[in-house]
């Protein structure tokens, strides 16, 4: 699983960086925003697209889950792969834990953006440091919050699990705004070029 995530990220960022930057996520628009790579106005357009992306990837990914004829498409007992903490968490892990495993590793993931792409890092390899990065930071958060670090894709299968995921999605926004934040600042310190 985490593989999939981080070659699928490698594989978007060559897909569509070109494009658009390859921003699928809120947590990395606001991180590069504060980092002066993305300009404000077009903050709340991309967070809303990222959204709506989310909630078709999470009906897409109901569509598929729900073929099984086993009688658990894995909403009762994976959640729907939702973000959670206490009971919901994967190993249990409580509010505490969640919020600064998130923080975190979504500072993480935005300090390996914002350095894999600056003008005087090495040109082309931004995806496989971006996607190595997303790896690594699923295989240390899956089993503490089934790691969101992107609130459209915590947001796209909380609505299709409901109740509790609905519930606790509230920090799946936070924390990986703030983490974000964070790094957009720290890299403003740490990667300037005087």
């Amino acid at each position: 699983v985490s593989l999939a995530f981080g070659l699928t990220v490698l594989t978007m960022a060559f897909a569509i960086g070109h494009i658009s930057g390859c921003h699928l996520n809120p947590a990395v628009s606001v991180g590069l925003m504060i980092g002066g790579r993305f300009p404000a106005s077009e903050l709340l357009p991309y967070m809303a697209a990222q959204v709506l992306g989310g909630i078709a990837g999470g009906a897409v990914l109901y569509v598929i889950a729900s073929g099984t004829l086993g009688p658990d498409p894995g909403f009762e007992t994976a959640g729907f792969a939702s973000n959670g903490f206490g009971e919901h968490s994967p190993g249990g892990y409580n509010f505490t834990s969640a919020l600064v495993c998130e923080i975190v590793m979504t500072f993480m993931f935005l300090i390996i953006i914002l350095g894999a792409t600056d003008k005087r890092a090495p040109s082309g390899l931004a995806p496989v440091a971006i996607g190595l990065g997303l790896t690594l930071i699923h295989l240390i958060s899956i089993p503490v919050t089934n790691t969101s670090v992107n609130p459209a894709r915590s947001t796209g299968v909380a609505v299709i699990e409901g109740g509790w995921a609905i519930s606790q999605l509230w920090l799946f926004w936070l924390a990986p705004i703030v983490g974000a934040a964070l790094a957009g600042l720290v890299y403003n310190w740490l990667g300037r070029e005087d």
